[in-house]
């Protein structure tokens, strides 16, 4: 159902469709400049304003461009099976073919064109096919036909507007939190060091290997039968994601059968240690899971806090000693647990043990509740992009006509 006053269309009618390209390979004088090249690596962010790879002045100038205002989306790749990259150019880019531009006409506001394709991601998502090895397309006819309702321009521009009040709202959060994990990372290599101190503690710290403070095991090193309902069993990606909530789910007969060896205990650690190496995490609640090989099991111990220890492995002293232990010929990479356990602890009494691990969890917990602040604005968000672009929710119309014009012509 068409709301009132919008008018029902197609994209191709809101906007005119261009193909991109990719300068020379071979001229190393098109390459490496200052200039935004987008592929579909570069669309992970809404507002498109730098790329990885960049063209020199003569590349670019060589290269299809998109105009300001554009929307860039992805019509080939292996993403396209899991989402349907969009992107708005901030200011000219030459794009890849496998990235198609979208630049509005003129009674099509562009930033809201680029909201539009965002809040009708799932469905066109549909029209995805699959070619014979395996990468996702979209027909550029069949986006063209894709149904849309366009409401009238003055319209356009005022769920453009709010839409862009919450995402510079949404950016100022991004922006603490990453300030926030900078602040962080430099107290904790100050602190782990030994650089800076607390007045109070001036005991000599102990340089140990880790296998002599801990046991350190593996997981299970065959993929389990996953069931239903059972007992949770973790793998690298819980670690990565630090969500443990998102899990598979094994046998009580074959969890019983694996922690005849090893069990998972609150106050232990576990770490990753292939593909990924290094990524740690304090199992700090009442736990009865297994987990995966590609995992290390730092077992808790009176000779540390473990809550101290589980920051420790994330500082730069330690990440080297794992780096440099890392076998990086094998795929994917591996350390083993023996090397784990030579890689050296710098070891404060526990006391000051405590002290740290204290300031550096207050740290974290702020950062975790700030975050769960910006996942809230970004649902408020959405769901908001929803009711505005599908007309479930209107907005009032004030702009008198010479404003409005002039709106049309920035």
């Amino acid at each position: 159902m068409t709301p009132d006053g919008w008018t029902a269309t197609e994209l191709g009618d809101m906007a005119h469709f261009s193909s991109g390209g990719t300068p020379s390979k071979q001229r190393a004088d098109f390459w490496g400049g200052g200039f935004p090249w987008i592929s579909g690596k570069d669309l992970k962010s809404h507002y498109l304003e730098k790329s990885i790879d960049t063209l020199s002045e003569s590349g670019f100038h060589l290269a299809k461009k998109a105009p300001k205002g554009a929307t860039l989306v992805l019509v080939r790749g292996m993403t396209l099976l899991k989402d349907f990259p969009v992107g708005y150019a901030t200011r000219e880019m030459a794009f890849n073919q496998d990235v198609k531009a979208l630049n509005p006409k003129s009674d099509v506001n562009p930033l809201y064109l680029s909201y539009l394709l965002l809040a009708n991601k799932s469905r066109i998502r549909q029209l995805v096919s699959t070619a014979g090895h395996g990468t996702g397309r979209i027909d550029t006819e069949s986006l063209k036909e894709f149904p849309v309702n366009r409401p009238p321009y003055e319209e356009q521009i005022k769920i453009a507007r709010i839409l862009s009040t919450w995402d510079r709202a949404i950016k100022t959060v991004v922006k603490l939190i990453d300030n926030s994990r900078a602040q962080k990372k430099a107290l904790m290599q100050q602190l782990l060091s030994g650089k800076k101190r607390f007045i109070q503690f001036k005991e000599e710290r102990r340089k140990v290997p880790l296998h002599d403070l801990t046991r350190i095991f593996d997981g299970t090193h065959s993929t389990p039968e996953y069931v239903a309902n059972g007992v949770p069993f973790y793998s690298v990606e819980h670690l990565t994601s630090n969500n443990f909530s998102n899990t598979k789910y094994i046998s009580e007969s074959v969890f019983k059968n694996e922690n005849s060896r090893v069990e998972l205990k609150k106050g232990d650690i576990l770490m990753t240690r292939i593909g990924d190496i290094g990524t740690a995490r304090l199992i700090d609640w009442d736990v009865r899971a297994s987990f995966y090989v590609s995992l290390a099991l730092i077992k808790n111990s009176r000779e540390f806090d473990s809550e101290f220890l589980s920051h420790y492995i994330g500082c730069e002293d330690f990440q080297r000693e794992l780096w440099k232990r890392t076998i990086h010929v094998a795929f994917p990479k591996k350390i083993n647990l023996g090397e784990i356990g030579n890689c050296l602890v710098l070891l404060p009494s526990s006391e000051e043990q405590n002290k740290i691990a204290s300031i550096l969890s207050t740290v974290d917990n702020e950062i975790a509740t700030a975050k769960k602040g910006l996942d809230l604005l970004k649902l408020e968000k959405k769901a908001l992009m929803q009711q505005l672009l599908t007309g479930k929710r209107r907005v009032k119309i004030g702009l008198p006509d010479a404003k409005a014009a002039r709106a049309r012509q920035g």
